[in-house]
């Protein structure tokens, strides 16, 4: 298929030419055709089917839901479908319970129009930035050179990779420590991690709640607006207005962010600056004590992420589960045993400490614009091959964003050109709690210029 964006189909949905029911075939036939089984753990065909035959009734009669009618979309296997377990990417999970309903943003969705066609693959338990799956399999990067497997980025492999392939215009993905933003990067296209709490978390299967999020991985920044306003139950016709670039003031972070990072990536990301400050955006760079302390606190009491993966997980990783997971999520997850209530608390209040100061260092009209990542996709065979190395990748992947999960930021990822091999890089947009709107609306502005 070719890919499209939201808004290229909602014009032909909404205008009768094109029918809900053969888009949702196109798709659901394209699916089945794509080359990687590794990318979808369960198809909804007949839910989506039905879904589509009653979008083609309202818009025929001109009951229309607006913009998202008709359109198909995918969800990360951590989101909760009415009659089927939710397995987050684990055969531990597969036997477990079906979900009585749907997740809260799923019939946030549904009752927008949207057409659920199916679950993407992760990583198991959301506990990787890679996205790698000794399970599911690992789905490949498209990008990939020919002859190359390159990983998808992780945790939401599957939907980075389902955007990027063309095969849905949307999937919904968790954004614990980079999980939307590392493979919207990694895949060159859009991703959106929420402020925490901006949605409903319920029936979305957790890894940490202090900093779990959500957001949108699609094609298009007015792709993401439009989702984010029917996650919270508002009409679209609250779009966003885009503002001028130069009424933008960006800040450039010269603490951790360029660390170790590939010259091709900042090469790609200092190109997207000049073109930024061309166009009359004000850039000023700035050091941010507050990013280094993160990993002062991390090396000294522990990572809230693994404390709280470990309660979560305890019983399945110190009994017989354990053989049936992937061990490098066990590895990891056993780390939290390590990490005291005195380490998490203390973590908790430096947390606060350091948001407020973050806040008040930012100034209250500033982005940050950083690289999302320091390096491109790499390689998956030496990432299985060594598991030093999967650790050392894996650490360095999450760097940069699990800063915006630890700080509670929203952010924007969108492409900025490619790196070594050919692979995407992405580009960066942080703003602090609740700033969502504006760092949306930015985000639209520079993806107009950059493309």
């Amino acid at each position: 298929m070719e890919p499209r964006s939201i808004a290229q189909l909602s014009v032909l949905l909404q205008a009768g030419a094109l029918d809900p029911v053969a888009l949702v075939e196109e798709t659901l036939a394209a699916i089945e055709a794509y080359a990687d089984a590794s990318l979808f753990t369960v198809l909804l065909k007949e839910r989506a089917k039905a879904e589509a035959e009653a979008s083609r009734r309202r818009i025929r009669e001109g009951r229309s839901l607006g913009v998202l009618d008709g359109v198909p979309i995918a969800w990360k296997d951590l989101f909760d479908i009415q009659g089927l377990p939710t397995t987050a990417g684990s055969r531990v999970l597969k036997d477990s319970e079906p979900a009585g309903e749907d997740a809260a943003v799923v019939q946030a969705l549904a009752g927008a129009g949207m057409v659920s066609v199916g679950r993407v693959n992760m990583s198991e338990f959301a506990f990787s930035g890679l996205g790698i799956n000794p399970h599911y399999g690992t789905p490949r990067n498209p990008a990939s050179p020919a002859g190359e497997h390159r990983i998808p980025g992780g945790s939401s492999s599957g939907s980075g990779v389902a955007v990027a392939a063309g095969l849905v215009p949307v999937s919904i993905g968790t954004d614990t420590g980079g999980s939307v933003r590392i493979p919207a990067a990694f895949n060159g296209i859009v991703g959106y991690k929420a402020t925490r709490g901006r949605y409903s978390m319920k029936g979305v299967f957790p890894l940490a709640k202090s900093l779990d999020a959500l957001g949108p991985l699609c094609r298009t920044v007015q792709d993401a607006i439009w989702v984010d306003a029917a996650m919270r139950g508002l009409p679209s016709a609250d779009a966003l207005p885009r503002p001028g670039v130069a009424d933008l003031s960006f800040v450039i972070p010269e603490t951790v962010f360029f660390d170790g990072a590939e010259p091709e990536v900042v090469a790609a990301f200092e190109a997207a600056v000049a073109r930024l400050a061309k166009a009359g955006a004000r850039i000023r760079h700035q050091a941010f004590p507050e990013f280094s302390a993160i990993f002062d606190l991390m090396a000294k009491h522990g990572a809230l992420v693994t404390a709280e993966a470990f309660v979560l997980h305890r019983e399945r990783i110190q009994g017989p589960a354990a053989a049936e997971m992937d061990p490098r999520v066990v590895k990891r997850t056993l780390l939290g045993e390590k990490i005291t209530l005195a380490d998490y608390l203390e973590t908790l209040a430096a947390r606060d400490r350091l948001i407020t100061s973050f806040e008040e260092r930012l100034g209250p009209e500033s982005i940050l614009i950083s690289p999302t990542l320091p390096h491109v996709a790499p390689q998956i065979q030496p990432l299985l091959d060594d598991e030093d190395l999967f650790f050392q990748v894996n650490g360095k992947t999450l760097r940069n964003t699990l800063i915006g999960n630890f700080l509670d930021w929203c952010g924007v990822s969108l492409p900025c050109g490619t790196g070594a091999a050919g692979m995407p890089v992405g580009l960066l947009l942080s703003g602090p709690r609740n700033s969502d709107g504006r760092v949306l609306a930015a985000a639209s502005t520079v993806e107009g210029l950059l493309r």
